[in-house]
C-alpha cells in the first residue's frame, strides 16, 4: 500500500521485485516500465543494461550512482570524448562494473549514440519508432510468460549493431525496452500494470 507517500510491501507485484531489497522495490514501483522520452536517461539505461550482461540487475542498480558519477552524469557528448586514460581510471573504480570490454563499449556507444541521435533528430524519436511511437501493452499472467526477446528487440538490436553499438544483443535490448516503457511487461496482477497503462 501507499501510506503517507511511502511504498510498502503489501501490494501485489511482479515476482522479480518481491525480494527484501528496498532499492529493487523502489525501482519496480517507480521506474520500471514508465515510458521514457529523455535522451540522456535513455543513454543511461542503454549503458546500464549493457553493463548488466551476465550479471543480476540488482548488481548494476546498486552501482547506478557510481556510474552516474564515473560517466559524467551520462552526458553522451562527454563520455564520447573519454580517452584510454579515462578508461584506465574507470577500470580502477569499484563503484562500477570493472569489465574492460563493457567500459570500452560504453565509450564507443556514446559516440555511436551521438551520431544516431543527430541523424534521427533524437534517440528518443528513433528508438520509439520500433513500437510505432506507443508502448506495447502486454497482459502476462505468469512470469514464465514474459519473453526474454521479441521480434522488435531483435530488430532494434540489429539496427543498433549496424550503427556501431555493442553489448546490444536482443535480450539486452528487450530489457531496455521493458525498463524504458516501450513495453508494459508488468504482470496483470501487479498494481503497476494498470498504472503504467494509463501513462502511455
Amino acid at each position: 500500500m501507499r501510506r503517507g507517500g511511502q511504498l510498502t510491501a503489501e501490494l501485489s507485484r511482479c515476482a522479480w521485485a518481491a525480494g527484501p531489497d528496498p532499492l529493487y522495490l523502489a525501482y519496480h514501483d517507480t521506474e520500471w516500465g514508465v515510458p521514457l522520452h529523455d535522451d540522456r536517461r535513455l543513454f543511461e539505461l542503454l549503458t546500464l543494461e549493457g553493463a548488466q550482461a551476465g550479471l543480476a540487475w540488482i548488481t548494476v542498480l546498486r552501482k547506478r550512482e557510481g556510474y552516474r558519477s564515473a560517466f559524467a552524469g551520462f552526458d553522451a557528448s562527454r563520455v564520447a570524448r573519454f580517452t584510454d586514460a579515462n578508461v584506465e581510471q574507470l577500470l580502477a573504480d569499484p563503484a562500477i562494473v570493472r569489465n574492460r570490454a563493457k567500459v570500452r563499449a560504453a565509450v564507443a556507444n556514446a559516440q555511436a549514440y551521438l551520431c544516431l541521435a543527430n541523424s534521427a533528430g533524437s534517440f528518443d524519436q528513433w528508438i520509439w519508432s520500433f513500437v510505432d511511437g506507443a508502448p506495447i501493452r502486454n497482459a502476462w499472467r505468469w512470469a514464465s510468460d514474459v519473453p526474454t526477446e521479441t521480434d522488435a528487440s531483435r530488430a532494434l538490436s540489429g539496427e543498433l549493431r549496424r550503427h556501431g553499438f555493442s553489448f546490444v544483443g536482443p535480450t539486452i535490448t528487450y530489457a531496455l525496452m521493458q525498463s524504458a516503457g516501450l513495453v508494459n511487461d508488468h504482470l496483470v496482477s501487479c498494481f503497476r500494470h494498470a498504472e503504467i497503462a494509463q501513462l502511455g
